[in-house]
């Protein structure tokens, strides 16, 4: 579709003196962004400053070339005559030719100057029409040479005014196949105007009527309602055919339409202006002007006005005369024997809509398209072609046709007016926008959608236009917002999307835990959930485990309550092929029978056996596996626990939560899998129905953010420290009150040697330290390191621990 910049302008008053809507180039951008796309903007008229009317006074040959001659010619009456060299050889004296006077720049960007050509001067140069780029316009012949012009055109009249042509724009569209309403001037104008918030106005028609009621000279019947919506007419008589006016012929070939007599030319006008295809008759060769439509008969055939019969079906539509006559395919195309001649005095104007679906039919099946089978098959405006009508009249009337009064519609089945509820929230949550309801109307009421208010202030009863066939539900809607609002404004976000293959927080948590104990040395092991009958009842742990009803085989019917007596028996299976020595760590399921007997208790566990090494290194590696976690408030509190050995035994908790068990594996219970050294253990709830003693796990408890403190730069101080204290206190206990008492100078408190003896007495143990003492901001003197060592030695007294000597 094409479109010319000051069509448009006749319905948008104020578009040329608009900031944007004057500039033909950012017009065209416009257009782009609500979805009329312009692939191209051409200037037409413009470089035409400086050629002028001339009269040829003489015509000599060249005396050095035979393709040239010399012509005289004037271009002011009272002016000297000019030479100027031509090639052409169309002209005679006393013909008006168009003369690019010296310094003008041609539309193609060549400058006129005064040249010799051949020895001989050339002032100036005689124009063809192409070399003017007015060629396009349908002005002169290409191939005649120089355009000759209308003999009363006074000399020295610009070649503009003498041509009449307007400069011009034309913005090349590529529509998208739902906008029909976009295939006229008035559709494009009408959304160029609510986009740049100018008025849109449809000019007034003012058309005067004579002689006999229209309806005594025509009919129209309509047998098929569903395949013909309306049918509109209206009678002229005392039409001329002559040719139409340069402006009409210029927007014509400007558009892309052949101008061919002032009739034609006039009804291909208004289909561009309205976007309502017509069809025009003379009414000599339709009897008594009765028109009617229905559906074709199988076989008959018609020759169209390019001269081709069509053979036709009964899907087809057809337009008969009242002689049940086919003179015209509804809708594509019209009849030879009714088309308008020179002879043509009284005209029969035709403006009617039809069923896009039948229109598209036979438009395909005959393969023949024309502008008029495009608009309807896309859905032409039922309620336009009373308007369109006197739209043609009128431009007839002005050729001297005369209008009878009346006219003449037969209705058949129209599409109904379609009203949706828009909702506010629904528009933003689409778009992404804040809009408000009355921006919303906004948008909508400038391009016909007329907007009605209803019980809920944020919903409005919107009304789709006529004209708008493509728009029937609350989404459509939607669109035209965002085109009205911008689509540059709605900004650009990236669907999210589901990805797969990732990992859980506790997923990675126990994966890191995998690859720290793998990184300490251990190995993961994997032992069965199931064991024999007595098997938890010789590790020591808890034996109220879950007997499995059909077990493989009888000797592994219960599922274990503990990871320790599959870890043993691994590191037992180890020691019978003298492979001492081992770190085995495992995560895996526990079971328990449910105190009220329903579903069976289970959770999760980490734990680790340390072959050949002792508590203090279960207790190590375990508060380094909390550090890993995150988890900082652990104390370690001794506690019989089954399976481990009484006196190197204890609870792990976690701000007073316990969440595992650290110790060494029980001597017996060692013995009786054939481990001879000794066995440091830890194990750790990861979650499940149960956690030790009914408390939180390692991977639920509150977690520290880390912080990171800086290192001191000067000089640290170790001191060695034992305490005598009750085996009740526990040696994390007693670390904790000398990390306290010494504040931010111990920075490291590490316990290097337990010992039981007489010495200490009975129920007693000593528990040596060794602290670090620095500080971050200076040296320490001896004075200082007294002071600090003597809090400390205060600070244990406080739970009964007494220096050793």
């Amino acid at each position: 579709m094409k479109v010319t910049h000051t069509w448009l302008a006749e319905f948008v008053p104020g578009l040329l003196d608009h900031p944007v809507g004057g500039d033909p180039d950012a017009l065209g951008d416009v257009m782009s962004a609500i979805g009329l796309c312009c692939e191209e903007v051409v200037k037409v008229g413009a470089g035409l400053d400086g050629i002028a009317v001339a009269e040829v006074l003489e015509l000599a040959p060249h005396p050095n070339a035979d393709k040239i001659q010399l012509v005289q010619v004037r271009v002011d009456p009272d002016g000297e005559p000019l030479q100027v060299c031509c090639g052409a050889f169309n002209m005679s004296v006393g013909d008006k030719v168009p003369l690019a006077t010296i310094g003008t720049t041609m539309p193609n960007g060549m400058e006129i100057a005064r040249r010799k050509l051949r020895g001989e001067w050339s002032n100036g140069m005689l124009c063809a029409a192409e070399e003017m780029g007015v060629a396009e316009m349908g002005v002169g012949d290409d191939h005649a040479g120089i355009l000759i012009l209308d003999p009363s055109l006074a000399l020295g009249t610009p070649i503009k005014e003498a041509l009449g042509i307007e400069v011009d724009a034309v913005f090349d569209l590529d529509l998208t196949p739902n906008r029909p309403d976009a295939l006229s001037i008035i559709g494009v104008a009408r959304d160029v105007a609510a986009k740049l918030g100018l008025e849109f106005v449809l000019p007034a028609i003012d058309v005067s009527t004579s002689g006999a009621p229209a309806g005594d000279l025509a009919s129209v019947r309509i047998d098929d309602p569903d395949l013909c919506g309306r049918f509109t007419v209206r009678v002229l008589s005392g039409v001329t055919i002559g040719s139409s006016p340069s402006w009409m012929q210029q927007r014509l070939t400007h558009c892309g339409m052949r101008p061919i007599n002032s009739v034609v030319d006039i009804s291909n006008y208004v289909m561009l202006e309205y976007g309502q295809p017509n069809h025009t008759y003379d009414l000599a060769t339709v009897p008594n002007g009765a028109l009617a439509v229905r559906r074709a008969k199988p076989g008959e055939d018609l020759v169209t006005l390019d001269g081709q019969t069509r053979t036709l079906e009964e899907r087809d539509g057809v337009i008969v005369n009242g002689a049940d006559q086919p003179i015209g395919i509804a809708g594509v195309m019209g009849g030879q024997s009714t088309e308008i001649s020179d002879a043509t005095e009284s005209v029969l104007l035709e403006l009617a809509w039809w069923d896009p679906a039948s229109i598209s039919y036979t438009s395909k099946r005959l393969g023949l398209r024309s502008e008029a089978s495009s608009r309807y098959e896309k859905g032409a405006d039922p309620e336009i072609a009373g308007r369109a009508a006197w739209r043609l009249a009128q431009l007839l009337v002005e050729q001297g046709a005369t209008l009878h009064p009346g006219e003449i519609v037969a209705e058949g089945n129209v599409p109904a007016s379609i009203t949706v509820d828009v909702r506010t929230a629904r528009v933003n949550a689409l778009l992404a926008t804040r809009l408000t309801t009355d921006e919303i109307r906004g948008y909508l009421e400038p391009i016909g959608f007329a907007c009605a208010a209803t019980s809920d202030v944020d919903v409005l009863a919107v009304t789709i236009p006529s004209w708008r066939p493509d728009s029937t539900a609350e989404i459509d809607i939607v669109e035209e917002v965002a085109r009205l609002h911008g689509y540059e404004r709605l900004g650009k976000t990236v669907p999210k999307s589901a990805t797969g293959g990732g990992l859980t927080a506790r997923q990675l948590d126990i994966r890191r835990l995998r690859s720290f104990l793998t990184s300490v040395g251990a190995s993961e092991a994997m032992p069965m959930s199931f064991l024999a009958p007595g098997d938890l009842e010789a590790s020591g742990v808890r034996a109220d485990g879950v007997t499995v009803a059909n077990p493989l085989v009888a000797e592994e019917s219960v599922l274990r309550t503990s990871l320790l007596s599959g870890l043993v028996k691994t590191l037992g299976y180890n020691a019978a092929h003298r492979n001492l020595g081992l770190s085995l760590f495992e995560v895996g399921h526990c079971f328990a029978q449910a105190p009220d007997g329903a579903v069976p208790l289970e959770w999760e566990e980490v734990a680790v056996v340390l072959g050949g090494r002792d508590v203090v290194a279960a207790v190590e590696l375990s508060l380094r596996l909390t550090t890993l976690i995150g988890i900082d408030d652990v104390t370690i509190r001794n506690e019989p626990v089954g399976g481990l050995h009484p006196g190197r035994s204890a609870i792990v908790a976690a701000g007073g939560v316990a969440i595992g068990v650290v110790g060494e594996i029980d001597p017996e219970v060692c013995r009786r899998r054939g481990v001879a050294e000794r066995v440091g253990y830890l194990s750790f709830v990861l979650g499940g129905d149960e956690a030790w003693h009914g408390d939180a796990g390692l991977l639920s408890v509150p977690r520290s953010d880390g912080v990171y403190r800086p290192i001191s730069r000067f000089p640290s101080s170790d001191v060695d420290l034992a305490f005598v204290v009750d085996d009740s206190i526990g040696a994390d206990e007693l670390a904790a009150v000398l990390r306290s008492a010494g504040g931010e100078l111990v920075t490291d408190v590490e316990l290097f040697d337990v010992f039981r003896g007489d010495s200490v007495g009975e129920g007693r143990r000593s528990l040596a330290y060794r602290l670090r003492i620095q500080a971050p901001d200076r040296t320490l003197t001896d004075t200082e390191l007294g002071s600090v060592r003597d809090s400390l030695v205060t600070a244990a007294g406080s739970v009964g621990g007494t220096l050793r000597a």
